[in-house]
């Protein structure tokens, strides 16, 4: 299902959050919201379904949109701080050659939630805007080489 901009017309792919033509927020008519199937690996290798909510409870959690083949895989954000990146042991592993080992830092800074770039290649988009470091609000949009993640946060 194509979906339309609101803003300028163009017919944008299925999936698309933002307008490729003019940047603007692509809404999907009916104002029904996307959504996106969530599960966990298994001690097995076997995917787990699980409830967002659940994930979330209490805290804030990332969740693969688009990308590699794992949309719906979520990670809990443990901690005061999350390492991203095409390192094995990183806290939110990306297979990507675009994404560099040491790619971001997911870092809770008093209250708030705030990802940093590491000084990667090919940088990394909040909401398709090259960012340093920002701030996160819930729904947010992040893009880390070829992989879209959702911010959650209750």
């Amino acid at each position: 299902m194509a979906l339309h901009c609101a803003e300028c017309g163009f017919v944008n792919p299925e999936g698309a959050n933002y307008c490729q033509k003019c940047g603007a927020l692509v809404e999907l008519e009916g104002g029904d919201e996307p959504t996106t199937a969530t599960y966990r690996v298994g001690e097995t290798g076997d995917f787990v379904a699980v409830d967002l909510a659940e994930v979330a409870d209490g805290d804030a959690a990332l969740v693969i949109r688009t990308g590699g083949g794992r949309a719906g895989e979520s990670f809990p954000v443990v901690g005061d701080r999350m390492t991203i990146g095409r390192r094995p042991d990183a806290s939110v592993f990306l297979d990507d050659i675009t994404v560099s080992r040491d790619h971001a830092l997911l870092v809770k800074r008093g209250s708030a939630w705030y990802l940093d770039d590491c000084g990667s290649l090919n940088g990394t988009y909040v909401n398709r805007q090259r960012i340093d470091s920002q701030r996160l609000v819930d729904g947010d949009e992040l893009q880390i080489g070829k992989y879209k993640l959702a911010f959650r946060e209750p």
